[in-house]
């Protein structure tokens, strides 16, 4: 019989976390699109709680069930979304990378979210899934996961900045700004000469952008305040590196685990094969990004389409494709 009061407890902590998640993405997004610092530190503290709440709740729920938590999806998406959070806390801290948390607490929101439409409540686990292996490869495989989600939120941020350059490059804009005491003035701008940057300031340097920031763009004024394309492909390519890290090892010990529930360490089932998709192409970005030509707008596209891969590895094959790890009933 369970505790009534954790009951209770569980879930006011469920509403509380998808609650703050809610809010903490519509207080980021705004910080992202006002750069308003009161907005910055209220959306760190709600990610900070919401982040809190989240791993609260999944304690209380092992606390009161003796359950190890992440046996269904409902677990797992909700350690992915506290996850996902954490790992920005932290390279928010480091590298002052505030601005994402719209996305990041965004997809956190949806993905928690959806899991509680798959709350099966408080039943033990299936025998297949009650072994220590559950406790090693599960939390390391959703960590990897939720690397690639923060990772895929910093390359679509480096793509709005880079398409904006484009779009400041392409020619002689005609800027209005006001000057003052004399109306509105209309000047001519000219992109800098392409040919005159380096091959790397060329994929990683915003210089049209900063000329229309100069001449008074408000848009361009607002692109040369995000951080710079350079510094938002390292920080694309540290966190892959993380990721696939995390997700090489969590195949290793998912075929260790397979071998002693099923008798191979590996069957081509479904989801093995999706994950090594998925691990492909993130090594694929970790090898190209070591090449020049590589480096920024086509390394954000392939963790992109990194993440899609993920997306399809974590819930397609898990939800509509019958295998070995399949949540279909």
């Amino acid at each position: 019989m369970l505790d009534p009061l954790k009951v209770a407890i569980d879930h006011d902590l469920v509403v509380f976390t998808l609650a703050t998640y809610v809010v903490g993405t519509l207080v980021l997004i705004a910080y992202f699109l006002l750069r308003t610092p009161q907005l910055q530190r209220v959306g760190a503290v709600l990610a900070c709680l919401a982040c809190f709440a989240q791993f609260a709740e999944l304690g209380t729920r092992w606390n009161m069930t003796g359950v190890w938590p992440l046996t269904n999806l409902y677990g797992s998406l909700s350690l992915f979304s506290g996850l996902g959070v954490l790992i920005y806390i932290i390279f928010a801290k480091k590298y002052d990378l505030w601005l994402i948390g719209g996305g990041v607490l965004g997809i956190s929101a949806i993905a928690f979210g959806y899991a509680t439409t798959w709350n099966e409540g408080y039943m033990p686990a299936v025998p297949a899934l009650q072994s220590y292996w559950i406790k090693v490869h599960v939390p390391i495989v959703v960590t990897s996961y939720a690397s690639f989600m923060v990772a895929f939120v910093v390359s679509c941020l480096y793509l709005l900045k880079a398409y904006g350059e484009r779009r400041y490059s392409s020619g002689t804009r005609v800027i209005r700004a006001n000057a003052a005491g004399a109306g509105t003035v209309s000047m001519s701008v000219a992109a800098p000469p392409v040919e005159t940057l380096s091959a790397s300031e060329a994929r990683t340097g915003t210089p049209a952008v900063t000329a229309a920031a100069a001449a008074g763009d408000p848009f361009a004024v607002w692109l040369a305040g995000l951080p710079s394309l350079a510094r938002l492909d390292m920080l694309t390519y540290r966190i892959v590196a993380i990721g696939l890290v995390l997700l090489s090892v969590g195949i290793i010990t998912g075929a260790m685990w397979a071998n002693e529930a099923w008798g191979a360490y590996w069957s081509w089932d479904p989801k093995e094969t999706a994950a090594l998709l998925s691990w492909i192409i993130y090594a694929s970005f970790m090898h190209l990004h070591t090449r020049n030509a590589w480096r920024g707008e086509r390394s954000a596209w392939i963790s992109i389409l990194g993440f899609a891969s993920i997306m399809f590895c974590y819930l397609g094959v898990n939800i509509w494709i019958s295998g070995l790890h399949s949540y279909k009933m």
